[in-house]
């Protein structure tokens, strides 16, 4: 019909094929440069651009906030993976007399030994611990490597917030920048004790650093052993992440305590906080989101964790770490290797990566969705004792009767109603349990040696609602709780 007379066109010979529509285009940035990253649809850079605009973010979130102060120590959360990776590497050029903005604060590095709590044999350990030490001396920051089992020997003190007067103002900032320059421009006599151990000196950037470390002792047999006891017997993989979660967060406080850091620089990205947004939610903590996401977090008062790498996605990091050959450690984590539904964690980490193949705006919306979260008015700022806190994430109780319609008054109701294991009847009368914690309200009104009918009941009365969830996996028992209490 209308074909007719007409020829059909052969088959293309054989050669290169045409370039691809869109091949040529230039950076994005400075209109001259190949790119070689796509960061998204139309956002094309180049090598050098591409940089520029990575340390640009870092740079700005720190500018933007104002919560390190010049000559602070900052203790860095380095876990060995690209995201805290990419966050050392970026204070170290930032140090550099290089740098446009130079960072002026005093870094140190900590390292966190989780290899028991992942079932890790101790050659595997000491080969992981090998590796972080010989990106450590290359580093040249104070560096400090601890075990996970040194959780077992932390001081009661973990588990209280210390009242801290907020910093954050721009008057308290502008007064440490003009302390710190009236200290560079003193006399040379008086320069040797500014510069701190494992740092650039400020005054000599061209001189190495000199490295030092804080190495703990190999954990004891018994530790280790009572590490891998206790989360065996957690029931779920959801409440160890979150189990290992906390413990980790107790042990590098109490780091950053000992050896007076005040702020601690943890590697979370857009991506990664994103995906603990949802699972927070998950797990009936949206009363705590603004603390667990944001930029800050104040809920420990005198040790402020702040996450600089919030803006960055984890595409853009691992580009980042690729073409500039930043060192990074492969530590099998708790959930190597786990399936998708093994743990809300994993399960909701494959949920926002699969979304975000699909709409590329998933992680941003989410994310801005974070930003606008306001966070509560800290207990005790307008001059009040300071209200009850959870024993393990230190966040504010969400004080609720027991006559209440919600699940946590249904299960301070279910608690205040548990019956005591029957002891044997060798054992020992337990104590009041007024003697260990200063007589809590409501405890030894009822005959017997405490009114409480369940020991654990004090503990996890103690406990908000997401850490509740969590614990009655966990399986704390009577002597566990009295052992907490303590």
């Amino acid at each position: 019909m209308c074909q007719a007379g007409e020829e059909y066109a052969e088959p293309p010979a054989e050669g290169p094929r045409p370039p691809r529509p869109g091949g040529e285009q230039k950076c994005v940035k400075c209109k001259e440069g190949l790119p070689v990253v796509v960061i998204r649809a139309g956002d094309a850079f180049c090598r050098d651009c591409f940089k520029a605009f990575y340390v640009h973010k870092f740079r700005a979130v720190l500018g933007k906030n104002r919560l390190i102060f010049p000559g602070e120590k900052v203790l860095l959360a380095w876990s060995g993976g690209p995201s805290s990776s990419s966050m050392v590497w970026q204070v170290l050029e930032g140090l550099s007399r290089d740098s446009a903005k130079r960072l002026r604060f005093v870094p140190g590095v900590v390292y966190v030994d989780e290899g028991a709590a992942c079932g890790q044999s101790l050659g595997d350990r000491a080969k992981t611990v090998a590796e972080m030490k010989l990106i450590l001396q290359t580093v040249g920051f104070h560096w400090h490597i601890v075990a996970l089992e040194e959780v077992f020997s932390l001081p009661p003190s973990v588990l209280r917030c210390f009242a801290q007067e907020p910093s954050g103002t721009k008057g308290a900032y502008k007064a440490a920048v003009d302390s710190f320059l009236q200290q560079q421009h003193a006399p040379a006599q008086g320069k040797e004790g500014l510069s701190q151990p494992g740092t650039q000196d400020p005054q000599n950037p061209s001189a190495p650093p000199s490295a030092a470390q804080t190495e703990a002792q190999p954990p004891i047999a018994a530790q280790t052993e009572a590490l891998s006891r206790l989360f065996n017997s957690v029931k779920t993989l959801t409440a160890k992440e979150e189990l290992l979660q906390t413990l980790r967060t107790h042990l590098i406080l109490h780091v950053a305590r000992t050896h007076g850091y005040s702020k601690v620089m943890t590697g979370d990205s857009c991506t990664r906080l994103a995906i603990k947004l949802m699972t927070s939610l998950a797990l009936g903590r949206g009363a705590f989101l603004a603390w667990d996401t944001g930029f800050s977090d104040e809920r420990h008062g005198d040790v402020v964790v702040v996450r600089p790498m919030r803006d960055h996605t984890l595409k853009e990091i691992a580009f980042y770490n690729r073409l500039f050959a930043v060192p990074s450690v492969f530590t099998p984590a708790i959930d190597t290797k786990a399936p998708e539904k093994s743990s809300i964690h994993r399960l909701m980490e494959a949920f926002v990566l699969r979304l975000q193949a699909q709409f590329p705006s998933t992680v941003s919306t989410v994310y801005r969705t974070s930003e606008k979260l306001v966070k509560a008015p800290r207990d005790g700022s307008a001059g009040g004792p300071p209200g009850p806190r959870c024993l393990l994430c230190m966040c504010a109780l969400d004080i609720d009767t027991a006559d209440s319609a919600t699940a946590f008054g249904v299960q301070t109701l279910h608690l205040s109603q548990m019956q005591p294991p029957t002891p044997p009847a060798e054992a020992p009368t337990t104590p009041c349990c007024s003697a260990r914690v200063g007589g809590a309200q409501g405890c030894c009104q009822g005959a017997g040696p405490c009114g409480r009918q369940d020991p654990r009941a004090h503990v996890i009365e103690q406990l908000c609602y997401g850490c509740r969830v969590n614990m009655k996996d966990v399986g704390l028992g009577p002597a566990g709780a009295a052992r907490v209490s303590d």
